[in-house]
């Protein structure tokens, strides 16, 4: 049986390697360590390009590739790893390069890989649980591997599979600018797995069935959750109250969950499988950060539009979503880096940016058109929190207008979305 497993995906990969990609934004960082004695991990939700982000890594090269989500073998209900290396070879003759696929699904994997490691195997692995992964990395193969998180296409690799080139020098022709932000709505309701972008599948229902299938394999399942129900639900709500605060307390309220540790424990397995992210608030003295509430965040936009209850979302709210993942994409980590802000006056700054000790910016977003009252409420609060937290460079991210306001020699850039994002 291994056999045949083998030999039929030794031939999908060599089908999906005569394909072509979009490359992707992290490409030139997973390549600088493609030749280190590093194991390469690379992490993210279901679907959302990580198998083909690796191969296409490896495409110049001869390598051994093995998945693990084979239906095959769960049916077959387990694996023998030395027999496993045997068929490997077997297939692929003297090759020391492995890309192992959705490895989380191997029992006990982390003690085969560091054999092999040891046998100095150059290793590539995929997984969809991030906590998984790296509690036995940490363990068993401390300072020897390096994560590389691949999530649903960013604003740039979106433009790229859709054949859009912006020319800098046409880019303010009202025609160039009104595809783009055209493109940038779809993109904010639509998000960016790529099976949505590149292929035009329905998203809701694509994103949906996804959905489900996520919380099924990466929460239940894995983590043999009994109240499958509960959990589900609360996904949905967190989802549905994307760039809200939240309490445990008030969502055991609301769910009618069991307990608070229950509850946490949930949020903690949704935030593994790249369902959700939690956001503290920032502040110098850890317990006004650990007390306070925190604000909830989806990993893509389009799972919001999937399971939004609400017949059209908030514009404002799906565009802070959007720059908080387009932040966590550009490798800027949440709750070390990433924090969101509460002046004295209790006015809300979305976003603060850290850099080591030092606040290096922050970030407001706002769809509306930029009304005196809007741009009176949104500046308030960034030079307040300028003012307490010492911080120079303020924005506000707005939809399509550019221009800035200076208030005391302080000054608010106000830069239209599409220009940030494509800024990398």
């Amino acid at each position: 049986m291994l056999k045949n497993i083998v030999s039929n995906q030794k031939l999908q990969k060599e089908q999906l390697l005569t394909l072509s990609y979009i490359d992707r934004t992290k490409e030139p960082f997973a390549k600088k360590w493609l030749d280190t004695s590093l194991i390469k991990v690379v992490l993210g939700p279901r679907r959302s390009g990580k198998s083909v982000f690796s191969l296409v890594l490896l495409r110049d090269r001869p390598f051994m590739y093995f998945n693990f989500d084979d239906e095959v073998l769960s049916s077959a209900g387990g694996i023998a790893t030395d027999e496993l290396m045997k068929e490997l070879h077997a297939a692929y003759g003297q090759v020391k390069t492995i890309l192992f696929d959705e490895i989380q699904n191997l029992p006990n994997w982390e003690l085969f890989i560091n054999r092999l490691h040891r046998e100095g195997y150059n290793l590539v692995l995929t997984g969809s649980n991030a906590h998984l992964l790296s509690k036995e990395l940490a363990t068993h193969l401390t300072g020897r591997h390096m994560p590389i998180e691949i999530l649903p296409f960013d604003f740039n690799e979106f433009l790229k599979a859709k054949k859009f080139t912006i020319n800098p020098e046409y880019a303010s022709l009202p025609q160039q600018r009104g595809e783009l932000l055209n493109l940038m709505e779809n993109y904010l309701l639509n998000g960016g797995f790529p099976e949505v972008a590149v292929n035009n599948v329905d998203p809701k229902d694509y994103l949906e069935i996804l959905l489900d299938s996520l919380l099924f394999k990466d929460v239940v399942k894995r983590h043999r959750v009994k109240f499958s129900t509960q959990i589900g639900n609360l996904a949905t709500h967190l989802v549905n109250n994307f760039a809200n605060l939240y309490t445990i307390r008030k969502l055991l309220e609301v769910l009618n969950l069991k307990s608070a540790s229950t509850t946490e424990k949930y949020i903690k397995y949704l935030e593994e499988a790249y369902l959700v992210f939690s956001l503290l608030r920032y502040s110098p003295k850890s317990i006004q950060r650990i007390k306070s509430p925190r604000k909830v965040y989806a990993v893509d936009n389009g799972f919001i539009s999937a399971k939004a209850i609400q017949h059209s979302p908030d514009k404002g709210k799906l565009m802070e979503n959007l720059v908080f993942t387009e932040l966590v994409k550009r490798g800027v980590k949440v709750n070390r880096e990433l924090f969101y802000y509460k002046t004295r006056n209790d006015r809300e700054v979305d976003f603060v940016v850290k850099k080591g000790v030092e606040v290096t910016e922050l970030i407001q977003v706002c769809y509306e058109s930029i009304s005196s009252g809007v741009e009176q409420r949104e500046t308030k609060a960034l030079f307040e929190a300028s003012d307490e937290l010492k911080v120079a460079r303020l924005t506000v991210l707005t939809w399509d207008e550019k221009r800035e306001v200076k208030k005391d020699g302080v000054t608010v850039q106000f830069v239209p979305l599409w220009e940030w994002l494509i800024s990398m």
